[in-house]
Formats: structure tokens, sequence, C-alpha cells
């Protein structure tokens, strides 16, 4: 897949992360629209599952695809809250993340496992 089919694509599975992450939480933002494997740029999953993870102001509640690539984040919250938005995520039928990790941008957060 060429990269700007990729971005489309997953700009659009991305957005309807967000707007579901935006429905649970009140706010949300659109964080990655594709992945790069083995050289091979493609869009994110169409999967939601949740994570905890901790940012530099304090936590955020997230949507990521199977492979742990974020799709859609609250804004930095104290863990109560997005603790809170996490588990009425779960509630929603949105699925925990497996993994151990997730991927921002280029950087990885361990995710919370505590909640």
């Amino acid at each position: 897949m060429q990269y700007f089919q990729a971005v489309q694509t997953g700009k659009q599975r991305a957005g309807k992360s967000q707007k579901r992450l935006f429905d649970i939480a009140g706010f949300a933002m659109l964080i990655l629209t594709n992945k790069k494997t083995n050289g091979v740029f493609s869009p994110v999953g169409e999967e939601d599952y949740g994570a905890v993870i901790a940012v530099p102001e304090g936590f955020a509640a997230i949507l990521v695809d199977g492979d742990g690539y974020t799709k859609a984040q609250t804004k930095a919250l104290p863990k109560e809250e997005a603790v809170k938005i996490y588990r009425k995520a779960l509630e929603t039928g949105v699925e925990k993340f497996s993994g151990k990790e997730v991927m921002i941008w280029s950087e990885y957060y361990p995710v919370i496992e505590d909640v």
C-alpha cells in the first residue's frame, strides 16, 4: 500500500476511534493514522483496544490497534479520572489491550496494569 493510501484509510479508522473516545470522555485527540512495519506503510488497525498510560502531565486513557499503535487519547488527567474513562470504555465493548507497551509517534509508553 502506498503511503498516501495508508494515511487516508488510517485517518478514517483513527477518526472513528477518536469519536468513540470523545463520546466516552468528552474530549479526545487523534494520534496516529498509519504505521510502518518492515519498511512498509499501512493504516492503523480497525480494532479498538483500551489502556491507560502515564504521560508527562499525568495519565491518559487511550485507544490502540492490535499492534499497540495509539489512535486516540484523552488529555492528561489525574490517574483516577483516566481509569474511570478506561473502565467506561470497557463497558461500551472496548477490549483491554493485552500488550505491555504502546506507541505514540516514535515513543513507547508502558501500559499501566493495575487499573
